[in-house]
Protein backbone atom coordinates (compact mmCIF):
# COMPACT_ATOMS: atom_id res chain seq x y z
CA UNK A 1 0.00 0.00 0.00
CA UNK A 2 1.14 3.61 -0.82
CA UNK A 3 1.76 5.61 1.82
CA UNK A 4 0.39 9.35 2.38
CA UNK A 5 3.62 10.84 0.96
CA UNK A 6 3.51 8.52 -2.27
CA UNK A 7 -0.12 9.21 -2.33
CA UNK A 8 0.58 13.03 -2.64
CA UNK A 9 3.43 13.23 -4.43
CA UNK A 10 1.41 11.15 -7.23
CA UNK A 11 -1.76 13.35 -7.20
CA UNK A 12 0.29 16.73 -7.77
CA UNK A 13 1.80 18.04 -10.87
CA UNK A 14 0.46 17.34 -14.47
CA UNK A 15 -0.94 13.63 -14.72
CA UNK A 16 1.88 12.12 -17.22
CA UNK A 17 4.41 13.81 -15.02
CA UNK A 18 2.73 11.93 -12.34
CA UNK A 19 2.92 9.20 -13.72
CA UNK A 20 6.62 9.50 -14.92
CA UNK A 21 7.48 10.44 -11.19
CA UNK A 22 5.78 7.38 -9.93
CA UNK A 23 7.63 5.07 -12.60
CA UNK A 24 11.00 6.68 -11.00
CA UNK A 25 10.40 5.96 -7.69
CA UNK A 26 8.99 2.61 -8.45
CA UNK A 27 12.46 2.08 -10.57
CA UNK A 28 14.42 3.66 -7.41
CA UNK A 29 13.20 1.29 -5.22
CA UNK A 30 14.20 -2.07 -7.23
CA UNK A 31 10.39 -2.58 -8.59
CA UNK A 32 12.41 -3.05 -11.91
CA UNK A 33 16.44 -3.72 -11.88
CA UNK A 34 18.43 -2.52 -14.21
CA UNK A 35 17.72 -4.44 -17.41
CA UNK A 36 14.39 -5.30 -16.59
CA UNK A 37 11.73 -4.86 -19.07
CA UNK A 38 8.61 -2.71 -17.81
CA UNK A 39 5.36 -4.38 -17.98
CA UNK A 40 3.65 -4.01 -21.99
CA UNK A 41 1.80 -0.95 -21.75
CA UNK A 42 -1.47 -1.86 -21.20
CA UNK A 43 -0.89 -4.01 -18.04
CA UNK A 44 0.92 -0.35 -16.76
CA UNK A 45 -1.59 1.73 -17.74
CA UNK A 46 -4.33 -0.41 -16.37
CA UNK A 47 -2.38 -1.15 -13.01
CA UNK A 48 -1.77 2.84 -12.72
CA UNK A 49 -5.30 3.52 -13.86
CA UNK A 50 -4.58 5.85 -16.42
CA UNK A 51 -4.92 5.91 -20.54
CA UNK A 52 -2.18 4.49 -23.02
CA UNK A 53 -1.48 8.15 -24.16
CA UNK A 54 -1.13 9.38 -20.39
CA UNK A 55 1.48 6.38 -20.19
CA UNK A 56 3.29 6.66 -23.13
CA UNK A 57 4.02 10.54 -22.27
CA UNK A 58 5.54 9.24 -19.01
CA UNK A 59 7.43 6.82 -20.83
CA UNK A 60 8.69 8.75 -23.09
CA UNK A 61 10.13 11.77 -20.12
CA UNK A 62 11.76 8.35 -18.43
CA UNK A 63 13.52 7.87 -22.14
CA UNK A 64 14.17 11.38 -22.15
CA UNK A 65 16.13 11.61 -19.18
CA UNK A 66 17.76 8.21 -19.64
CA UNK A 67 15.93 6.26 -16.74
CA UNK A 68 14.75 4.14 -19.33
CA UNK A 69 15.47 2.86 -23.00
CA UNK A 70 12.75 1.54 -25.84
CA UNK A 71 14.69 -0.59 -28.19
CA UNK A 72 12.51 -1.59 -31.43
CA UNK A 73 10.35 -4.39 -31.47
CA UNK A 74 11.42 -6.01 -27.82
CA UNK A 75 9.84 -3.43 -25.22
CA UNK A 76 10.71 -0.64 -22.94
CA UNK A 77 13.76 -1.54 -20.90
CA UNK A 78 15.31 -0.01 -17.23
CA UNK A 79 19.39 1.37 -17.91
CA UNK A 80 21.72 0.63 -15.58
CA UNK A 81 22.66 3.82 -13.50
CA UNK A 82 25.52 3.95 -10.85
CA UNK A 83 24.68 3.88 -7.42
CA UNK A 84 25.51 7.18 -4.83
CA UNK A 85 29.23 8.16 -5.01
CA UNK A 86 30.54 5.36 -7.02
CA UNK A 87 32.20 5.47 -10.19
CA UNK A 88 29.90 4.99 -13.49
CA UNK A 89 29.08 1.23 -13.64
CA UNK A 90 30.55 -0.38 -16.52
CA UNK A 91 28.09 -2.40 -18.59
CA UNK A 92 27.65 -5.78 -20.70
CA UNK A 93 25.29 -6.47 -23.64
CA UNK A 94 24.44 -10.34 -24.10
CA UNK A 95 22.65 -11.39 -27.36
CA UNK A 96 21.59 -15.04 -27.04
CA UNK A 97 18.57 -17.20 -29.82
CA UNK A 98 16.15 -17.61 -26.65
CA UNK A 99 15.58 -17.22 -22.97
CA UNK A 100 13.63 -19.98 -22.61
CA UNK A 101 15.67 -22.98 -24.15
CA UNK A 102 18.83 -24.20 -23.58
CA UNK A 103 20.59 -20.44 -22.89
CA UNK A 104 18.99 -19.36 -19.38
CA UNK A 105 21.47 -21.43 -17.78
CA UNK A 106 24.17 -19.61 -20.03
CA UNK A 107 22.91 -16.46 -18.85
CA UNK A 108 22.73 -17.73 -15.46
CA UNK A 109 27.27 -18.05 -15.42
CA UNK A 110 27.43 -14.90 -17.21
CA UNK A 111 25.51 -13.32 -14.26
CA UNK A 112 27.38 -14.87 -11.47
CA UNK A 113 30.41 -14.10 -13.13
CA UNK A 114 29.97 -10.32 -13.56
CA UNK A 115 27.33 -9.46 -10.38
CA UNK A 116 30.67 -10.33 -8.83
CA UNK A 117 32.48 -7.87 -10.88
CA UNK A 118 30.19 -4.87 -10.30
CA UNK A 119 28.91 -5.12 -13.91
CA UNK A 120 25.76 -4.91 -14.57
CA UNK A 121 24.08 -7.09 -17.85
CA UNK A 122 21.73 -6.26 -20.67
CA UNK A 123 20.02 -8.98 -21.91
CA UNK A 124 18.28 -9.09 -25.27
CA UNK A 125 16.94 -12.24 -27.42
CA UNK A 126 17.25 -12.81 -31.60
CA UNK A 127 14.01 -15.07 -30.87
CA UNK A 128 16.39 -17.07 -33.97
CA UNK A 129 15.61 -14.20 -35.99
CA UNK A 130 18.15 -12.40 -38.05
CA UNK A 131 16.50 -8.81 -38.85
CA UNK A 132 15.56 -9.08 -34.89
CA UNK A 133 19.34 -9.81 -34.08
CA UNK A 134 20.14 -7.21 -36.33
CA UNK A 135 18.15 -4.12 -34.68
CA UNK A 136 18.82 -5.59 -31.18
CA UNK A 137 23.09 -5.45 -31.43
CA UNK A 138 22.59 -1.91 -32.95
CA UNK A 139 20.23 -1.15 -29.80
CA UNK A 140 22.87 -2.82 -27.46
CA UNK A 141 25.66 -0.98 -29.18
CA UNK A 142 23.21 2.10 -28.65
CA UNK A 143 22.57 2.11 -24.90
CA UNK A 144 26.64 2.51 -24.50
CA UNK A 145 27.37 -1.24 -23.43
CA UNK A 146 31.34 -1.65 -22.54
CA UNK A 147 31.44 -5.22 -23.96
CA UNK A 148 29.35 -7.92 -25.96
CA UNK A 149 28.95 -11.73 -25.42
CA UNK A 150 26.92 -12.79 -28.54
CA UNK A 151 25.50 -16.21 -29.85
CA UNK A 152 24.59 -15.14 -33.48
CA UNK A 153 22.70 -17.57 -35.47
CA UNK A 154 25.41 -18.37 -37.78
CA UNK A 155 23.34 -21.24 -39.47
CA UNK A 156 20.53 -19.21 -40.96
CA UNK A 157 23.35 -16.82 -42.63
CA UNK A 158 24.09 -16.64 -46.35
CA UNK A 159 27.97 -15.69 -45.46
CA UNK A 160 28.40 -16.92 -41.56
CA UNK A 161 32.36 -16.06 -41.96
CA UNK A 162 31.44 -12.89 -43.31
CA UNK A 163 29.40 -11.53 -40.72
CA UNK A 164 31.74 -12.59 -37.98
CA UNK A 165 34.45 -10.95 -40.07
CA UNK A 166 32.62 -7.65 -39.45
CA UNK A 167 32.39 -8.43 -36.20
CA UNK A 168 35.86 -7.24 -35.47
CA UNK A 169 34.57 -3.70 -36.15
CA UNK A 170 32.98 -3.41 -33.30
CA UNK A 171 34.21 -0.29 -31.09
CA UNK A 172 33.94 -2.15 -27.81
CA UNK A 173 35.40 -5.88 -26.81
CA UNK A 174 33.51 -9.28 -27.49
CA UNK A 175 33.94 -12.76 -27.32
CA UNK A 176 31.23 -15.17 -28.66
CA UNK A 177 29.12 -18.36 -27.02
CA UNK A 178 28.34 -21.86 -28.36
CA UNK A 179 30.06 -20.13 -31.52
CA UNK A 180 33.21 -19.98 -33.86
CA UNK A 181 34.23 -19.16 -36.56
CA UNK A 182 32.97 -21.56 -39.61
CA UNK A 183 35.62 -20.92 -41.82
CA UNK A 184 38.38 -18.98 -39.92
CA UNK A 185 41.61 -18.29 -40.90
CA UNK A 186 45.05 -19.62 -39.76
CA UNK A 187 45.39 -16.35 -38.14
CA UNK A 188 41.52 -15.42 -37.09
CA UNK A 189 41.56 -13.53 -34.04
CA UNK A 190 37.71 -14.02 -32.55
CA UNK A 191 37.41 -15.07 -29.00
CA UNK A 192 35.05 -17.57 -28.32
CA UNK A 193 33.70 -20.19 -25.44
CA UNK A 194 31.54 -23.38 -26.69
CA UNK A 195 30.08 -27.00 -26.05
CA UNK A 196 32.11 -29.34 -28.64
CA UNK A 197 29.12 -31.18 -29.56
CA UNK A 198 30.60 -33.50 -31.70
CA UNK A 199 32.95 -34.75 -29.02
CA UNK A 200 29.44 -34.72 -26.94
CA UNK A 201 28.25 -37.12 -29.27
CA UNK A 202 30.98 -39.56 -29.38
CA UNK A 203 30.85 -40.16 -25.43
CA UNK A 204 27.41 -41.33 -26.36
CA UNK A 205 28.23 -43.23 -28.84
CA UNK A 206 31.03 -45.18 -26.79
CA UNK A 207 28.49 -45.63 -24.01
CA UNK A 208 26.15 -47.47 -26.39
CA UNK A 209 29.14 -49.57 -27.67
CA UNK A 210 30.60 -50.53 -24.61
CA UNK A 211 26.92 -51.78 -23.82
CA UNK A 212 27.15 -54.34 -26.85
CA UNK A 213 25.73 -52.02 -29.49
CA UNK A 214 26.64 -52.20 -32.66
CA UNK A 215 23.71 -50.81 -35.07
CA UNK A 216 22.87 -47.01 -34.35
CA UNK A 217 20.84 -44.71 -35.75
CA UNK A 218 20.48 -41.06 -35.26
CA UNK A 219 17.12 -39.12 -35.22
CA UNK A 220 18.07 -35.78 -35.66
CA UNK A 221 17.40 -31.84 -36.38
CA UNK A 222 18.05 -29.56 -39.13
CA UNK A 223 18.22 -25.85 -38.50
CA UNK A 224 19.34 -25.87 -35.18
CA UNK A 225 22.54 -23.71 -33.94
CA UNK A 226 24.17 -27.25 -33.24
CA UNK A 227 22.41 -29.86 -35.81
CA UNK A 228 24.96 -29.79 -38.16
CA UNK A 229 27.68 -30.50 -35.40
CA UNK A 230 25.88 -33.10 -34.05
CA UNK A 231 25.18 -34.94 -37.16
CA UNK A 232 29.28 -34.42 -38.18
CA UNK A 233 29.66 -35.69 -34.87
CA UNK A 234 28.01 -38.67 -35.06
CA UNK A 235 29.17 -39.83 -38.47
CA UNK A 236 32.82 -39.69 -37.06
CA UNK A 237 32.14 -41.48 -34.14
CA UNK A 238 30.21 -43.99 -36.04
CA UNK A 239 33.29 -44.96 -38.21
CA UNK A 240 35.72 -44.50 -35.53
CA UNK A 241 33.58 -46.84 -33.00
CA UNK A 242 33.09 -49.28 -36.31
CA UNK A 243 28.98 -48.88 -35.37
CA UNK A 244 27.20 -49.74 -38.43
CA UNK A 245 24.42 -46.97 -39.66
CA UNK A 246 21.53 -49.08 -41.64
CA UNK A 247 20.27 -47.27 -44.93
CA UNK A 248 17.70 -45.08 -43.75
CA UNK A 249 18.79 -44.83 -39.71
CA UNK A 250 20.12 -41.97 -39.65
CA UNK A 251 17.20 -38.84 -40.64
CA UNK A 252 17.44 -35.39 -39.96
CA UNK A 253 14.13 -33.42 -40.00
CA UNK A 254 13.25 -29.76 -39.02
CA UNK A 255 10.19 -30.72 -37.04
CA UNK A 256 9.28 -34.25 -36.33
CA UNK A 257 5.83 -35.13 -36.89
CA UNK A 258 4.37 -38.02 -34.89
CA UNK A 259 3.39 -39.96 -38.34
CA UNK A 260 7.18 -39.35 -39.33
CA UNK A 261 9.05 -40.97 -35.78
CA UNK A 262 6.34 -43.80 -35.93
CA UNK A 263 7.74 -44.77 -39.70
CA UNK A 264 11.02 -44.41 -37.87
CA UNK A 265 10.89 -46.52 -35.22
CA UNK A 266 9.20 -49.65 -37.58
CA UNK A 267 11.94 -48.62 -39.82
CA UNK A 268 14.77 -48.91 -36.98
CA UNK A 269 13.24 -52.31 -35.85
CA UNK A 270 12.82 -53.97 -39.19
CA UNK A 271 16.81 -53.28 -40.14
CA UNK A 272 18.22 -54.58 -36.70
CA UNK A 273 18.77 -50.83 -34.64
CA UNK A 274 19.24 -51.78 -31.65
CA UNK A 275 19.82 -47.76 -30.38
CA UNK A 276 18.89 -44.47 -31.31
CA UNK A 277 20.72 -41.33 -30.68
CA UNK A 278 18.62 -38.33 -30.84
CA UNK A 279 19.05 -34.58 -31.26
CA UNK A 280 16.46 -33.20 -28.27
CA UNK A 281 14.95 -34.42 -25.03
CA UNK A 282 11.57 -34.17 -26.39
CA UNK A 283 12.30 -35.48 -29.40
CA UNK A 284 13.65 -38.51 -27.86
CA UNK A 285 10.74 -39.01 -25.39
CA UNK A 286 8.32 -38.80 -28.38
CA UNK A 287 10.44 -42.24 -29.60
CA UNK A 288 10.21 -43.86 -26.46
CA UNK A 289 6.70 -43.28 -26.36
CA UNK A 290 6.43 -44.73 -29.97
CA UNK A 291 8.58 -47.43 -29.76
CA UNK A 292 6.40 -48.88 -26.67
CA UNK A 293 3.53 -48.15 -28.36
CA UNK A 294 4.70 -50.40 -31.09
CA UNK A 295 5.43 -53.35 -28.72
CA UNK A 296 8.88 -52.38 -28.29
CA UNK A 297 10.88 -52.37 -24.72
CA UNK A 298 12.87 -49.33 -24.08
CA UNK A 299 15.63 -50.28 -23.32
CA UNK A 300 15.38 -54.11 -24.02
CA UNK A 301 14.82 -53.73 -27.36
CA UNK A 302 15.83 -49.92 -28.17
CA UNK A 303 18.11 -47.97 -26.51
CA UNK A 304 17.85 -44.09 -26.85
CA UNK A 305 20.49 -41.06 -25.75
CA UNK A 306 19.18 -37.60 -25.88
CA UNK A 307 21.25 -34.66 -26.46
CA UNK A 308 20.21 -31.83 -24.43
CA UNK A 309 19.33 -32.37 -20.67
CA UNK A 310 17.31 -29.49 -20.97
CA UNK A 311 13.99 -31.83 -19.74
CA UNK A 312 15.63 -35.54 -19.97
CA UNK A 313 15.21 -36.82 -16.53
CA UNK A 314 11.20 -35.42 -15.99
CA UNK A 315 9.40 -38.44 -17.88
CA UNK A 316 8.08 -41.54 -16.33
CA UNK A 317 11.77 -43.18 -18.35
CA UNK A 318 14.07 -40.55 -16.96
CA UNK A 319 16.77 -40.54 -20.33
CA UNK A 320 20.51 -40.74 -20.45
CA UNK A 321 21.51 -37.75 -21.97
CA UNK A 322 24.48 -35.43 -23.42
CA UNK A 323 24.88 -32.60 -20.75
CA UNK A 324 26.49 -29.38 -22.18
CA UNK A 325 28.44 -27.14 -19.66
CA UNK A 326 25.91 -24.42 -19.73
CA UNK A 327 26.91 -22.52 -16.91
CA UNK A 328 30.34 -23.27 -17.19
CA UNK A 329 29.92 -21.87 -21.19
CA UNK A 330 28.94 -18.62 -19.66
CA UNK A 331 31.65 -18.45 -16.57
CA UNK A 332 34.30 -19.10 -18.58
CA UNK A 333 33.05 -16.48 -21.39
CA UNK A 334 31.92 -14.08 -18.95
CA UNK A 335 35.60 -14.14 -17.44
CA UNK A 336 37.40 -13.90 -21.05
CA UNK A 337 35.29 -10.43 -21.57
CA UNK A 338 36.40 -9.12 -18.73
CA UNK A 339 40.11 -9.75 -19.12
CA UNK A 340 39.57 -7.96 -22.56
CA UNK A 341 37.75 -5.04 -21.39
CA UNK A 342 40.48 -4.51 -18.74
CA UNK A 343 43.55 -5.53 -20.65
CA UNK A 344 42.06 -4.01 -24.63
CA UNK A 345 44.00 -4.61 -27.65
CA UNK A 346 46.97 -6.99 -26.03
CA UNK A 347 44.62 -9.45 -24.38
CA UNK A 348 45.03 -13.02 -26.04
CA UNK A 349 42.69 -14.45 -28.49
CA UNK A 350 41.84 -17.43 -26.57
CA UNK A 351 39.42 -20.26 -28.24
CA UNK A 352 37.79 -22.88 -25.93
CA UNK A 353 36.35 -25.87 -26.19
CA UNK A 354 33.87 -28.24 -23.63
CA UNK A 355 33.21 -31.14 -23.48
CA UNK A 356 30.18 -31.91 -22.43
CA UNK A 357 29.35 -35.27 -20.08
CA UNK A 358 27.16 -37.96 -20.25
CA UNK A 359 24.55 -38.53 -17.77
CA UNK A 360 23.26 -42.49 -17.73
CA UNK A 361 19.99 -42.74 -16.82
CA UNK A 362 17.75 -45.80 -17.55
CA UNK A 363 16.55 -45.21 -21.04
CA UNK A 364 19.78 -46.88 -22.30
CA UNK A 365 19.83 -49.70 -19.58
CA UNK A 366 23.52 -51.05 -17.70
CA UNK A 367 23.95 -54.02 -19.59
CA UNK A 368 24.46 -55.29 -23.03
CA UNK A 369 21.69 -55.76 -25.39
CA UNK A 370 20.42 -59.54 -25.83
CA UNK A 371 22.28 -61.21 -28.66
CA UNK A 372 20.64 -61.80 -31.91
CA UNK A 373 19.14 -65.63 -31.48
CA UNK A 374 21.12 -67.72 -33.09
CA UNK A 375 19.65 -69.69 -36.34
CA UNK A 376 17.76 -72.62 -36.45
CA UNK A 377 20.19 -76.36 -37.00
CA UNK A 378 19.90 -76.72 -40.41
CA UNK A 379 17.56 -80.44 -41.34
CA UNK A 380 20.24 -83.34 -41.92
CA UNK A 381 20.54 -84.24 -45.79
CA UNK A 382 19.20 -86.68 -46.84
CA UNK A 383 21.52 -90.15 -47.57
CA UNK A 384 22.74 -90.21 -51.17
CA UNK A 385 20.11 -92.44 -53.53
CA UNK A 386 21.86 -95.99 -54.11
CA UNK A 387 23.19 -95.93 -57.45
Amino acid sequence: MKSAEDKDSFLSGPKYRRVADHLRAEIARGVWGAGTQLPVERDLADSLAVSINTLRRAVSELVADGTVQRRQGAGTFVRPRPGPGAGPRRLVGVLVPSTTYYYPRVVEGIRQVLRDSGVAVLLASSKYDLAVERDELRALRETGVDGLLLAPNLHLMPDAQEYVDCLRDLPVPYVLLERRPPQPAPDDPTPYVRTDHGGGVCLALRHLHSLGHRRVGHLGRLHTGSADLVARGFDAGSELLGIEVPEGASVRRAVWTPEETADYVRHCAASGVTAVFCLGDRDAAALVVEARRQGLRVPGDLAVVAYDDEVADVGDLPLTAVSPPKTEVGVLAARMLLARMDTGAAAPAERVDLLPRLVVRASCGGTPPPAPAAPPPAAPRPAAAPV
